[in-house]
């Protein structure tokens, strides 16, 4: 045992806690992916079940992969990163608005040459939007009231980024600017300039949604939540029926029936199939775990030394979990129905790989004021934070 807690000690920095949650979620994901994609194999694959069931694993090992090397690079170098992704995912966002491939009406992907793989651009805004919003506010913090040198800078980008993505993907735009506005919120920005923004965001917002693609689904999808009167939507009357049939215990582990007629059960509602195959027991503990992710993350917020460290671990910690959030809410009927997958669980393609890269991140925060402790010479537990915390540029 020794030597495999000496390599895990050497190659596995950061919390071990979230290592440990994240290898967790992994193997969940691969088992009811598997599950999930029976009918999918049928259709597509002739039966070949292990098709999807080797595809997603090597995702995962992949992203895993990512997560690993993102870890072994010193946080502060995604502050100087961050302005080159996002000038590098804007015009991709752009490409793929306007020449990339529609799939249910909304035009979000492009493929990438030569692996022939699809790649949303704006999983790339999103990490490299968080990143920079984290660097602008630390860089800030004794003018953080100033609107000319804080909000301006941050309005800006946050308003083409998340318009941008508005137009073909309304939930994950929300969802984005709503993470923007926590990561002010814990960077100190005063509440005036924090209305402001939601001032704009909702104008800007607005105009994004009503010229493009989405605008008519969007509107169709709230209708059905908040019109009581009009019949529940086919996807979430099945999501009703495999929570209902999954009762405490579940039906065991690829009995899904619910699998075989709702739409995208390995993406949108896995959570649904989660819960009829493993019970209430296997939702709440899926749930415990997203809730245990955020702690870990907010721990490493609040053990860190500088202003970036800790607005970048709180803002990529949130902006997962909040996705968890919306997709599980969705499936038992607690939010209008989303295109949002369940992170680190639903089958995915490059998302897995930014997922991946988003937790390294966090683990490279947490790596980073571990070894710091020690060089102030006192026990890791009596350490206090100074009260002039440091920001990076």
């Amino acid at each position: 045992m020794d030597p495999i807690k000496i390599w895990l000690q050497r190659n596995l920095k950061g919390d071990p806690i979230l290592w440990a949650i994240v290898i967790l979620f992994s193997l969940i994901s691969i088992a009811v992916v598997y599950s999930a994609t029976g009918t999918l194999a049928y259709k597509k694959m002739s039966g070949n079940t292990e098709y999807f069931l080797f595809k997603h694993t090597s995702l995962i090992v992949v992203g895993l992969g990512f997560m690993w090397l993102a870890h072994r690079i010193d946080y502060r170098y995604y502050s100087r990163l961050s302005l080159y992704g996002l000038l590098l995912s804007v015009p991709l966002m752009l490409f793929a608005y306007l020449m990339g491939g529609e799939v249910n009406g909304a035009s979000r992907w492009m493929t990438i040459p030569v692996i022939n793989q699809t790649f949303q651009p704006s999983d790339l805004a999103k990490l490299a939007l968080i990143s920079h919003v984290a660097s602008m506010l630390s860089r800030r913090q004794q003018n953080v009231q100033d609107f000319k040198t804080t909000l301006l800078p941050v309005m800006l980008w946050v308003g083409l980024i998340c318009g941008i993505i508005i137009k073909s993907n309304a939930s994950t735009a929300l969802l984005l600017f709503g993470t923007c506005l926590l990561l002010m919120f814990i960077g100190r920005v005063p509440l005036k300039q924090m209305i402001v923004m939601v001032a704009i965001g909702v104008v800007v917002g607005g105009i994004g949604l009503s010229t493009g693609q989405r605008f008519k689904t969007v509107q169709s999808r709230l209708e059905s939540f908040f019109d009581k009167t009009k019949p529940v939507p086919f996807q979430l009357e099945h999501s009703y029926i495999a929570i209902a049939t999954g009762g405490i215990t579940g039906k065991g582990p690829g009995q899904s029936t619910e699998r075989n007629i709702l739409p995208h059960p390995y993406s949108d509602f896995i959570y649904a199939v989660i819960i009829e195959e493993y019970g209430f027991a296997g939702g709440a503990f899926v749930l415990f775990l997203y809730l245990a992710f955020l702690y870990r993350g907010l721990k490493t917020v609040m053990n860190s030394y500088g202003a970036f460290g800790g607005l970048l671990s709180a803002g990529l910690s949130f902006s997962l979990v909040l996705q968890a959030m919306v997709n599980m809410g969705v499936a038992v009927g607690l939010g209008p129905i989303t295109g949002l997958p369940l992170p680190l669980l639903s089958m995915g393609g490059t998302s897995l790989i930014f997922t991946g890269i988003s937790i390294g991140i966090i683990l490279s925060v947490s790596r980073g004021e571990r070894e710091i402790r020690p060089m102030t010479g006192e026990p890791e537990d009596t350490v206090r934070i100074p009260s002039k915390r440091a920001s990076y540029a």
